[in-house]
């Protein structure tokens, strides 16, 4: 199951939560992990009662000299290793893990967001804004550096956090308003409703906006992506000129070979040009996507 984590979230408790969604899947149904067995909270009566048959061992050791002090080195560590064991049996790990897990998805309770829980307008629109995301993180000039992508690793996830979260509000919102005016309204709970239903909407074109500006940034990455590589493609043949170069010399055709690497070197530099203005135009999308 998808889940979108606060970027707060530390590393490992986020991935923790992005792991976890079938405990997720059972919380948002009603779930809540049985408390431990009673053996769990007998701790006490079982010290007690270790120390109690310790005591009777040494006892019993004082009476019978070196077969006491034999009884006493193997029967306590024997009556302990019972007592974990019976202790242990009473719950099994998958219990304990999914009591531990339930916890800590409690306590990061409003840092992540399912798929669940936007209705069907909201998950499409998160989806939009993830394709944009994904489109710029995975791009060569990405990772080449040509952006700034250490803003981009800082902003873009901060960017599907806070679109996913006001797209949870929004759909929770949106079905209690829906299950409110249901059916037949009189006049008077029209009027109020129709203004609140007109603020739902607009916070959703906001959301959208949000989504728009993200897609613009990735269609400028994308376009400085195509320049990119093919500036790439024309500098590796130009690396070959020389080897061009003397292969048509050798073979006589020196005619054709001038114009062609004329064009070649014009290319080169055209595609220069075009990757800068790419890059360009992507930093100035990437502005609007600033808080």
């Amino acid at each position: 199951m998808e889940v979108v984590v606060d970027p707060g979230v530390p590393p490992e408790d986020a991935q923790l939560i992005r792991d976890s969604g079938k405990v997720l899947t059972r919380m948002r149904r009603g779930w809540v992990p049985p408390p431990p067995p009673p053996a769990k909270r007998r701790g006490v009566g079982m010290i007690i009662a270790v120390v109690a048959a310790g005591a009777a061992l040494m006892a019993l050791g004082a009476m019978r000299g070196g077969v006491g002090l034999l009884l006493i080195f193997i029967g306590i560590p024997v009556l302990v290793a019972a007592f974990i064991r019976t202790d242990l049996s009473d719950d099994d790990d998958e219990a304990v893990v999914d009591r531990q897990i339930y916890e800590q998805l409690r306590w990061y309770e409003g840092r992540y967001v399912l798929a669940d829980d936007l209705d069907e307008s909201s998950r499409r629109l998160l989806a939009r804004a993830q394709k944009a995301i994904k489109a710029v993180t995975e791009s060569a000039v990405n990772m080449e550096g040509l952006l700034d992508d250490v803003r981009n690793s800082v902003m873009l996830p901060a960017q599907e956090w806070e679109i996913a979260r006001l797209l949870a509000k929004l759909s929770s919102l949106r079905a209690k308003h829906r299950r409110t005016v249901t059916g037949a309204v009189t006049p008077e709970v029209a009027a109020v409703a129709e203004p609140l239903a007109r603020a739902l909407d607009s916070s959703e074109d906001a959301v959208v906006a949000r989504v728009e500006a993200l897609e613009r940034y990735a269609a400028n990455v994308a376009e400085a992506e195509r320049a990119f590589r093919a500036h790439h493609q024309i500098e590796e043949l130009r690396g070959r000129l020389h080897q061009y170069e003397e292969l048509v010399a050798e073979s006589g055709a020196d005619g054709f070979a001038v114009p062609e690497i004329e064009r070649l070197s014009r290319d080169a530099d055209q595609l220069e040009q075009a990757l800068r203005r790419s890059l360009n135009s992507a930093h100035e999308a990437f502005r609007y996507l600033e808080p």
